[in-house]
């Protein structure tokens, strides 16, 4: 886990492109591509090299479309694959229209992938020390690393603020609730385990970053006890745009964080695991966004937490999560060594707050 983009793309593109390498090989010995044909391509190198980079561009553009509610995650992906295969056989056979188009599409997408991770990269070595940071995830729960990555931006980038958004219900899941592929099987100590039906694509994975789930109010609340234990209120921003995720997703946050700050520079907090990377992702084609990646290398993990493992989280935040997995109907929660009082009603492991 480097928590670089460039890396990550570098190491995707010299496993894809051994592979591609391999397969026209063969098919190029066996005698179902000329060898006259694929020569006008740069040859069997300059053929891998081409069709890995625009393979991995389909793949990007596919996920880039799905991210703005533009059709199926895997269906575009598969697509975008089919697409380049067809190129790339008519290219390699002599067809001069489809060789444009490969030799266009590759060094094109080759170009926009690694020019914009190496931006990404850049930009989180040269930053303006000023700014609002924002720091988006599923925070399922938010934990002590969490805490630590807001502190640590706060102080070495002199952040005005962070603002801490969590994700509603992700937009995968929406669309395999509507389908009927997935459900929401039953609740464990407050979490919602969803599971997938008879008719869920097989090879689809619903659940990368696992099935068990707190209520998006639910982790709202944890985060701001968390936030408030810690001392944090007055620099960190707990928000929860519920329409705005719902239709655009972080998109639509940034933007609206965006409008109300213009000219602030926007620092974004991610880990190095899947779903921060993904955040990364997100932050980069959302504009000129400066990455605070952070390396976890402390065993602090939203999984443990689910896992039963203690001391990882605030103590308020570890007061409301055993009350929850007891399925208390009134949630009590003190704050730090005060005898001040959080007030909860728990919804059937949604947190409402009580007056």
């Amino acid at each position: 886990m480097t928590a670089r983009i460039s890396v990550g793309r570098l190491a995707r593109f010299a496993a894809q492109f051994a592979f591609n390498w391999a397969g026209l090989a063969v098919l190029v010995q066996g005698g179902a591509i000329r060898a006259e044909g694929i020569a006008t391509v740069g040859g069997l190198l300059g053929a891998a090299v081409i069709t890995t980079l625009a393979s991995q561009g389909a793949q990007y553009f596919g996920v880039f479309l799905f991210q703005r509610r533009i059709g199926d995650y895997y269906l575009n992906v598969l697509i975008g694959l089919s697409a380049n295969v067809m190129v790339t056989a008519l290219a390699t056979a002599g067809l001069s229209v489809a060789r444009e188009v490969f030799l266009v599409s590759g060094i094109g997408f080759g170009i926009v992938i690694f020019g914009l991770g190496l931006l990404s990269d850049l930009r989180s070595h040269f930053f303006p020390r000023r700014g609002i940071g924002i720091f988006f995830g599923t925070f399922n729960p938010f934990h002590n690393s969490h805490l630590e990555l807001i502190r640590r931006a706060l102080d070495e980038r002199r952040l005005e603020k962070v603002i801490v958004h969590p994700t509603g219900v992700p937009w995968l899941h929406v669309r395999a609730l509507n389908r009927g592929e997935i459900r929401v099987a039953c609740q464990e100590n407050g979490f919602q385990i969803y599971e997938t039906t008879d008719r869920a694509d097989i090879h689809a994975d619903y659940f990368p970053t696992g099935n068990a789930f707190l209520a998006p109010e639910t982790r709202w609340h944890l985060i701001r006890l968390a936030v408030e234990e810690a001392g944090l209120s007055d620099r960190v921003e707990v928000a929860y745009m519920a329409d705005t995720y719902a239709e655009k997703g972080f998109f639509g946050v940034v933007a609206k964080i965006r409008r109300a700050h213009p000219g602030v520079p926007l620092h974004g907090l991610h880990g190095s695991d899947a779903g921060g990377m993904h955040a990364r992702l997100i932050m980069d084609e959302c504009g000129w966004i400066y990455p605070i990646p952070f390396l976890r290398r402390n065993g602090v993990s939203a999984t443990a937490i689910r896992e039963g493992q203690k001391g990882l989280t605030a103590t308020a935040v570890a007061q409301a999560l055993e009350q929850i997995a007891a399925g208390a109907g009134e949630i009590q929660v003190q704050i730090g060594p005060s005898e001040d009082l959080r007030k909860y009603q728990n919804q059937g492991g949604s947190l409402v707050p009580l007056v």
